[in-house]
């Protein structure tokens, strides 16, 4: 009698050539599937937290699967937990492509030589801080910048310390109106988003702050300002602000074709589509515009005069 044991190698092929054969031939890591090729290099990218978490999550979840359907590659959304994370990530490599405010991407760019700003949105090149009040403080819209000295002697919050429109371009408005963070009633806050600006202030936390013009439309569309406890005072002067800014190794990749793909793939955003729509409304424009690092010279040395690039 033959041993069962010797006839296994035997079984194992058979029915490996016939899982083969039902499966409709040889596979393959670097097959595509619905037209994304899994074997090739994929991309990681990530946004400064200007905003509430679970709004990043949807917005940058939706331009990752767009940009993995546009590119054929795999897009990665990476969350950070600050401004400062998002810069060092990009320095060590760790994101290939961020989506940075006016000051952040400058101190990106500056720890990454090569890296290049290449697209923001179309109010990024006008764009605006707004000041608000909680309507208790007595504090009542002013028609220029010199009208920001009425903030002297008030409870005062910034966003993020690294934000351009909730920091850094604020601060210098404020200097131009011989407003210094010592002029505030106590320390100045930093309340980490332009959303909890918003809240604080409302909520009389503070009695005034401020936060970017996108943000606050956005809360006024959507109901979340409640006109009897908070009013604007003031829209600063127009500055360049946000932007995608892209790693060298990426600008590179596949002779420069590929971040030229990636302009495309945003510029041809088109609000007809509704899920392409849906990016461009949580984004609060109608479209994208390439940029370049030049744009951002302003915001430089702004930063460098107030201590915060060095």
């Amino acid at each position: 009698m033959r041993n069962p044991i010797r006839r296994i190698p035997a079984l194992l092929c058979i029915l490996a050539l016939f899982l083969g054969a039902c499966s409709g031939g040889d596979t393959d890591a670097s097959d595509t599937e619905e037209g994304i090729d899994n074997s090739a290099e994929g991309i990681s990218i990530g946004a400064i937290p200007d905003q509430a978490p679970e709004k990043l999550q949807r917005l940058y979840g939706a331009v990752s699967e767009y940009l993995t359907a546009e590119l054929g590659v795999p897009v990665d959304y990476v969350p950070v937990t600050d401004y400062t994370a998002a810069v060092g990530l990009f320095k060590v490599g760790d994101l290939d492509m961020v989506w940075f405010g006016g000051l952040t991407g400058v101190q990106a760019r500056l720890q990454v030589e090569g890296s290049q700003a290449i697209l923001q949105r179309d109010i990024d090149e006008n764009f605006h801080s707004v000041f608000i009040a909680n309507t208790a403080s007595g504090l009542t819209p002013v028609d220029d910048v010199e009208g920001l000295s009425a903030l002297k002697g008030k409870r005062f919050t910034f966003g993020s310390e690294s934000s351009t429109s909730g920091r850094l371009m604020p601060q210098y408005f404020l200097g131009q109106a011989g407003v210094r963070q010592a002029d505030f009633q106590g320390e100045p806050g930093f309340s980490g988003s332009h959303d909890k600006t918003a809240e604080l202030v409302q909520a009389g936390s503070f009695e005034a702050g401020v936060l970017n013009e996108q943000v606050w439309k956005a809360r006024q569309d959507a109901g979340q300002v409640d006109d009897s406890k908070v009013i604007e005072i003031f829209r600063t002067p127009a500055y360049h602000d946000y932007h995608w800014i892209a790693r060298p190794d990426l600008i590179e990749r596949d002779g420069g074709e590929f971040v030229e793909r990636v302009k495309e793939a945003f510029t041809n955003l088109d609000p007809a589509d509704p899920d392409q729509k849906e990016i461009l409304d949580l984004f609060g424009a109608n479209g994208f515009i390439e940029t370049e690092n030049d744009n951002y010279a302003e915001i430089e040395q702004i930063g460098r005069e107030l201590g915060l690039i060095s």
